[in-house]
């Protein structure tokens, strides 16, 4: 029997991607040439955004438990895992070294004047406080948000391992967790039915309201930071995709990349970018058990783009206050200060404020240093999220091919071939 392969069309294959790309377009131009409508059609893109984030929690909680719960091979959980943790450690540690090579040779501080406003900043956590909040929650109640979505990772990868060990995908809740999977990734398939509508009125709003701060006393370190991520997304997303399969996961990955990205850049919310990238990882195919477990992490764990942000904003605030950024302990410090301020971060807008908190308390800037690195913090994080949450993607693809070996997604090109045969 001849092999009919069925080939996508130009608009199936991208007709999403121009459609949300046409909507921020739009919105940004509404945002330029009429504030003020594009600061009334607010509306519509926090309806889209409550929308995204309101599925969000229960996404993550029945896609882990629902993939750790009907696993039968308790091994592959553990290599997934495993894994896991190894992609991200490894992305953050190259990431920190692009960026201290990249400010030897720009400065992002040079030339900035800045004045200092006093400000009071609560008290920092220890390490150890920072460890138990970061890690769990005090009541049931508080894992049903967005703001805690480590703790409901780890809560969900537990109830996975007890359903498994009381039945698994035969017991009663592991075909509620599987149905109910369905069900959210249906309900996920409504809601971006209105993503290019939704975003275009955000992205109109965000524009209108925020467009004139971004030129200014800060527009130096946007000049370094901007032209950082773009080269470390050029460069190094398509290198992790040729470890993760050859040229065709590169293919693959250019293919699928660009809706979380461009989804994460306009929300910057990597947990609203979960189900966006969920599609990708399903188009390139990505095993459903890796992507379940690996995305959801990645919202809060996988930051190479917060990474890249936090050391730019540290060497910002050292040209500021008139000291040297130099020394192995001084950058030692600011590559784990770095890596561990991503993983607190939470998913949502903003959630960076915890993560500049603790750089300024660890390095021991004055309370001045809060409200400039805070700023930074907003005018960096759309490219920051975007690099964030798209590379979650691209981690899946690594993870799957430390877990499946190299010929992954050739296996799986071939399993599509032998379906349309």
């Amino acid at each position: 029997m001849t092999a009919k392969v069925q080939k996508k069309s130009f608009w199936q294959q991208y007709g999403n991607l121009i459609l949300i790309l046409g909507g921020i377009l739009i919105g940004a131009l509404i945002g330029v040439v009429a504030p003020s409508f594009g600061t009334t059609i607010k509306p519509i893109g926090d309806i889209f955004l409550n929308l995204l984030f309101t599925i969000v929690v229960p996404l993550v909680f029945v896609s882990i438990a629902s993939a750790v719960g009907t696993m039968a091979n308790m091994k592959r959980l553990g290599k997934i895992l495993g894994s896991t943790i190894g992609v991200f450690i490894f992305t953050g540690i190259i990431a920190s070294i692009c960026v201290l090579v990249w400010i030897n040779f720009f400065s992002p501080s040079a030339g900035t004047s800045i004045e200092m406003t006093t400000t009071e900043m609560g008290e920092a956590k220890s390490a150890a406080e920072l460890l138990v909040s970061s890690l769990t929650v005090t009541d049931f109640p508080e894992l049903w948000t967005k703001s805690n979505m480590l703790p409901l990772i780890i809560f969900a990868i537990i109830f996975g391992f007890c359903v498994s060990a009381c039945g698994g995908q035969e017991s009663a809740v592991g075909k509620i967790l599987t149905n109910l999977n369905d069900i959210i990734m249906k309900f996920v398939g409504v809601i971006m039915y209105i993503a290019p509508l939704g975003l275009g009125a955000y992205f109109a709003n965000l524009v209108a309201t925020y467009g004139p701060e971004i030129i200014g006393d800060y527009g130096r370190s946007m000049l370094v930071y901007y032209p950082l991520c773009l080269l470390y997304g050029v460069i190094f997303f398509p290198l992790y995709a040729f470890m993760s399969g050859g040229k065709k996961a590169v293919v693959a990955m250019v293919k699928n990349i660009f809706p979380p990205a461009i989804t994460a850049f306009a929300t910057q919310s990597s947990a609203a970018t979960i189900p966006v990238n969920k599609e990708a990882c399903d188009n390139i195919g990505v095993p459903k058990d890796i992507s379940d477990l690996v995305l959801p992490m990645g919202c809060t764990m996988h930051m190479d783009g917060s990474v890249l942000s936090s050391i730019t904003k540290i060497v910002f605030l050292y040209g500021i206050f008139g000291l040297e950024f130099s020394g192995v302990g001084t950058i030692a410090m600011s590559i784990v200060v770095a890596i561990l301020s991503a993983f607190v971060l939470s998913g949502a807008p903003g959630g960076g404020l915890v993560g500049e908190m603790l750089i300024v308390s660890m390095f021991g800037f004055p309370a001045e240093a809060f409200p400039i690195i805070a700023t930074l913090g907003f005018l960096f994080d759309p490219a920051a999220t975007c690099l964030n949450s798209s590379g979650d993607t691209i981690a899946s693809m690594m993870v799957t091919r430390l877990v499946e070996g190299k010929d992954w997604l050739n296996k799986k090109l071939a399993g599509n071939k032998e379906v349309t045969e």
